[in-house]
């Protein structure tokens, strides 16, 4: 695509000598430049600025987006200057990847907890539906529900991977994606390239308050979803939900035992799923779901109303939810030969926690079991260290038996995060810290009786865990099962 086409409609200005000069490709890291293409540079520092631009243009870049660029890093490259490099990269990437979107339909979800559970949830609809599909989230992406390679791992995908990856969609024939949204990549311009077909709001509770300012800024970056939306569907169960429509009121609205235009009733749980009453205008129909947890009513019920709004089926839907048995890491149940139930979930906020904790509490009692609840967690390592106390409060509120440990501890010091947690415990409560949280998992499993259900909360689908040396392979449900071998003496 030519300069002048690419930057058409910008606000940016074209050097005329470049006008008509062909850009065949557009780059983020200086170290993945290429001759001829365009290189745009996000740092804000003015000597790494200056760095990785003469490096762009000693490659062979022709063309360099920035911000405050000094007229010393110019050498044989047009410079073009913009406030915001993040806005500009992803309309830019839009252009050149050539998005149509007539013909893919992208459905955004955020909100602080449920985004993975709600597009996993479409995905079983829209198959059910006939669709061609897709998924980008926190899980990985699939496209026509094959596991893609190479991705990222970012919740959101940055610029110059997501809009590569939405060109490859559409050249696979896909006709919906259902992508999750987070507050990060709404705060840097990610999708500013995307007119979404459809935004759907889960929820919103404390998190990410190491890069919010605070929680208005943190709801402020994620109704940015809806400005950028075509339809809008909004769960009202909580107070960001209701706000959220007042500011939008033409939404779509769903809730669990409310009066949205979506609504569950006679929600129940078993160790074998949850079923409710899907309530809509013009009739009802019996829902039934194999993912764990009341919290997974609030998020099938959500993806039944994207689903219809789009024009989906109800019959669709009830067939395509049958087969939803949650996302990977979601309340999941782990297979062990043992007289104890365990339970992975990726709950890493105060919300979260207690969603979770609740939820496992109900499926105990589902059985008639009397069984203690025993949970395993910690908190991330350079992360919103607010929250750390609020969920040891939880914790030994909700927990008949805490053991408090490592999650991702990254750069920081693990036992001075269980120490900021262990200030939340209720010190009367049966309460243990276990650095390692191999040892952690490991010993939960020593002290299980008959009834017992173990929780391994915060690290879900993850299959690593973050150090300060970088990451280190950890698979949960392997190590839980090598402890229960272990014990029952079956290796």
């Amino acid at each position: 695509m030519r300069l002048k086409e690419l930057l058409f409609g910008e606000g940016l200005e074209c050097p005329s000598a470049y006008e008509n000069v062909d850009i065949p490709r557009i780059v983020t890291n200086s170290g993945d430049v290429t001759p001829s293409c365009m290189f745009i540079c996000h740092e804000g520092n003015d000597k790494k600025r200056r760095q990785y631009i003469n490096e762009a243009i000693g490659k062979g870049a022709v063309v360099i987006l920035a911000s405050q660029v000094r007229d010393e890093c110019v050498g044989g490259a047009a410079i073009i200057k913009t406030d915001n490099t993040r806005r500009v990269a992803a309309r830019l990437y839009s252009k050149q990847c050539c998005i149509p979107g007539d013909k893919l339909k992208i459905i955004g979800v955020t909100g602080t907890n449920g985004k993975t559970s709600v597009c996993c949830a479409l995905e079983c609809i829209a198959m059910a539906a006939g669709k061609k599909c897709a998924v980008i989230g926190t899980v990985g992406c699939r496209i026509d529900g094959r596991e893609t390679e190479n991705y990222g791992g970012l919740t959101t995908p940055d610029s110059a991977e997501l809009y590569p990856l939405l060109a490859r969609m559409c050249e696979a024939g896909v006709e919906y994606v259902f992508m999750e949204v987070s507050s990060h990549a709404l705060a840097q311009h990610r999708v500013d390239g995307i007119t979404f077909e459809c935004a759907a709001f889960t929820n919103l509770s404390r998190d990410h308050l190491d890069y919010h300012a605070d929680m208005e800024d943190y709801f402020l970056c994620k109704a940015r979803l809806f400005s950028i939306s075509r339809k809008k569907i909004i769960n009202i169960d909580g107070a960001y939900g209701k706000r959220l429509l007042s500011m939008y009121p033409d939404s779509v609205t769903c809730s669990v035992g409310g009066d949205g235009d979506f609504f569950a009733q006679n929600v129940r749980c078993d160790t074998e799923g949850t079923e409710y009453q899907l309530i809509y205008e013009g009739g009802r129909q019996h829902i039934r779901i194999g993912a764990l947890g009341d919290f997974s009513a609030e998020n099938s019920l959500t993806a039944a109303a994207v689903a219809m709004e789009l024009g989906m089926t109800v019959d669709a839907v009830v067939e395509g939810l049958s087969h939803f048995c949650g996302a990977r890491g979601r309340m999941e149940r782990v297979d062990v030969s043992a007289p104890f139930c365990v339970i992975i979930d990726y709950a890493h906020t105060p919300d979260g926690l207690e969603r979770a904790l609740r939820s496992t509490r109900d499926l105990r009692d589902a059985t008639n079991a009397t069984g203690k609840v025993i949970l395993v967690f910690g908190c991330g390592g350079d992360r919103d260290r607010g929250k750390r106390k609020d969920m040891g409060i939880i914790a030994t509120r909700l927990a008949d038996e805490v053991i408090v440990t490592s999650d991702n501890p990254r750069g920081e010091h693990p036992e001075e995060i269980i120490s900021q947690i262990m200030r939340g415990t209720d010190k009367e409560k049966p309460c243990v810290a276990i650095t390692s949280r191999r040892r952690a998992i490991e010993y939960a499993v020593e002290i299980a009786d008959e009834g017992d259900v173990i929780l391994l909360a915060g690290k879900g689908h993850e299959k690593y865990q973050i150090l300060a040396d970088g990451k280190h392979p950890f698979d949960e449900t392997e190590i839980v099962k090598q402890a229960v071998s272990v014990r029952y003496g079956t290796r």
